[in-house]
Order: C-alpha cells, then structure tokens, then sequence
C-alpha cells in the first residue's frame, strides 16, 4: 500500500481504495470497502482471504468483467501503468490492455475450454484477436486454426513460437498435443495450457485466480512452481488469489490478507508468517492444521455483506474489539517497509510471537 502511505503510485498495477458492490433483492451488496493493493513487475503477490472475501470480484474489477446490469463501482481506482482503467476509453482498453497486458487463468481449465475445438485451434484463435499481430492488415494476420503447412517463413516463426512456450510451462510433445481436444488431456496439462495461453500475448500482469484448486496435491506443487520460474524469467506480475496459505508461503513475494470485502494487513511473505499483526491474520495463521492433525479455528460467522459492521468487519469476532473498531474503519499503520496493518489493536511482542510460533508448527 506504498500509494496510500506516500501518496505515490510505484508499482505495475496499484488498486487504490476501490468499493464496489451489487445489487440485490434483499438490497445492496457491498463486497470490496476500500480495498488497496500494489505489485510491480515480477512479482507475484497472493491475495488470501476466507471464501467470500472478495478475491474474485477484486480479479474480475481489474479484467474489467464485472456484470454491468448489478455490479456498482463507489469509489476508487485500478491504475495500471499509470492510467485509470475505471474511467480509460473501455474500447481502447479492451483493444490494448485486457486479454493481451493483462491476462487471466482461472481456477477450473475444464470448462473454460471449448469441448469442440483442439487445442491447437483456440491456441491460434487467442492469437488472431490478442496477439500484437491483430491490429495488422487482414492478409497479415494469423490465422483462426493450425494450417497443415507453414508456407512463409513468418507462420512457421509463430508456430516454433508456440511449441517454445509449451515447452517452457512443461508439456512434452506439445506437437501432438496441439491436434488433441481437450479432454483427451489431464487435469494438469489443461491448466499447464491455460497458463501458456495466458503468457502468448506477452503480458505484463497475470491474474491467476485459485489456479490449482480442482488438481491433486503433487500436481498443484508443479503448477505454483511454474507459476513461480515464469513470473521470475518472464518479469511478469502475477496475482495470485488463494485461500490456500501454503500456496501462498510456497510462491508469493508478499501476501494481502482480505476480510469480508476489506483488506486488513500486507506484508513480505517471510514477516507475514514470522510477525502477523492483525487478529485475524493471527487466526488465520492458528487455524492451519498442526502436526498432530489439530487446529483451532476462529468463533463466529463471516457477515453478511448486505447491512455489513460498521468500522472494521472483523470487530464482531475480535476479543480486542472496542468503541472505535466498531463505528471507524481503522486507518492504515505502517508497521516496517512493506508491512501494512489496518488495526486499533494489532498483536505485537508476546501475542505476536505466539502467534507466529503457531504458524511455524502448522507449515
């Protein structure tokens, strides 16, 4: 939260103070209250947070997918290289920016491929709208499926192209792979090629939201580790959208942690785990699972995000709560570089330590 301490925006994408809700039959939803973020490029920042919280309504807000005829943006802004994609020309933005600067893999690879196409065929249908090449005259663009030729040297630079990035996410025999429909493929090869998919129009963010959630444990180990080499070789920015926190501990470079739709603590993700602030955060790090299979988990219920509590969301579940976290939203405490806490009481000295030691022993 660099921009809202210093009043300077530094990073590749900066979310600064965005709320947002929906409307609903039982009134107004309001799912993001204030939420800010920062991430520069190469990074990758993991957005955590119990479901419900607002990650994917965050991710969607910065794609610019939101639903128009419910969703309702109150106040805030998504910078991205400095521009304002809230209020930017949309179609300039959707020509230049999302799909191509900013991409997307989601969380299910099964169903956001077409049953009916191969997969080398949508590979070069994402090309045709979204690569560089799109905006060429129409003799010079790429074309909607494979060719079973490659007669100019220029199509088979693309299609070597192609066969490097499948190589580079870890697919072996990418050539034969391409001829196949998708569910000739396994769990991990679909999302190996969303996340290829995703890298072909050169992207500088990356949103990756709960990528490993429908995968086997070993198979997610695979994917955060590409997730991971690729953000570092490629300098690409990835966000990272998790509930998972080994997910996060494994791959992120700094953690934000969400609650009911508002962000209360961001650090690095070594101090994130070593030095937790916020009680919900200590919470959250207690209720992983420990070595002797126990755990303890949080009292109380999640609000609801129609009529939510005033002041910080949290207040109704917290022990430390008082007057003012209960009528003022806590304002943000810098607490070392890059760690952030939005807290009237946050843990410090003994209760941090435990805190810490309990998720030492949980990971």
């Amino acid at each position: 939260m660099t921009e809202q301490v210093t009043g300077q925006v530094t990073g590749l994408l900066a979310v600064e103070e965005l709320s947002l809700g929906f409307a609903t039959e039982a009134g107004f939803a309001s799912v993001l209250d204030h939420v800010s973020l920062e991430i520069g490029r190469g990074q990758v920042l993991g957005l955590v947070g119990e479901s419900g919280c607002g990650k994917t309504t965050l991710a969607r807000a910065i794609l610019g997918v939101l639903p128009r005829d419910s969703a309702r943006i109150t106040g805030g802004r998504v910078l991205f290289r400095g521009s304002d994609l809230l209020t930017a020309d949309q179609v300039m933005v959707n020509r230049t920016v999302r799909g191509r600067a900013i991409t997307f893999v989601p969380q299910d690879p099964f169903t956001s491929f077409n049953p009916v196409f191969t997969v080398g065929e949508q590979i070069m249908e994402i090309l045709k709208w979204k690569s560089p090449r799109a905006s060429e005259p129409p003799g010079r663009r790429w074309l909607p499926a494979l060719a079973v030729r490659y007669p100019s040297d220029r199509k088979r630079a693309d299609f070597d192209a192609i066969l490097e990035l499948l190589d580079a996410v870890q697919l072996p025999r990418p050539k034969q792979l391409l001829a196949k429909y998708p569910h000739e493929l396994s769990g991990g090869q679909r999302q190996r090629l969303m996340i290829a998919m995703a890298l072909l129009p050169g992207p500088d963010l990356v949103i990756a939201d709960e990528p490993t959630t429908a995968l086997d444990v070993t198979i997610q180990a695979q994917i955060l580790g590409l997730i991971r080499r690729l953000a570092s070789e490629r300098h690409v920015a990835v966000l990272l959208t998790t509930h998972d926190l080994g997910a996060a501990y494994e791959i992120c470079d700094s953690v934000n942690v969400m609650y009911a739709g508002q962000d209360v603590e961001s650090a690095p993700v070594d101090r994130f785990f070593a030095q937790p602030a916020h009680p919900y955060t200590t919470k959250l790090l207690a209720s992983l699972p420990r070595d002797d299979g126990t755990a303890s988990g949080i009292p109380g219920e999640v609000p609801r995000l129609i009529g939510p509590p005033a002041g910080c969301r949290f207040n109704p579940r917290c022990e430390r709560a008082d007057g003012p976290c209960r009528e003022v939203r806590p304002p943000v405490e810098q607490l070392e570089a890059g760690h952030w806490v939005r807290c009237y009481h946050p843990h410090r000295g003994a209760a941090r330590d435990a805190a810490r030691d309990a998720a030492r022993d949980a990971t």
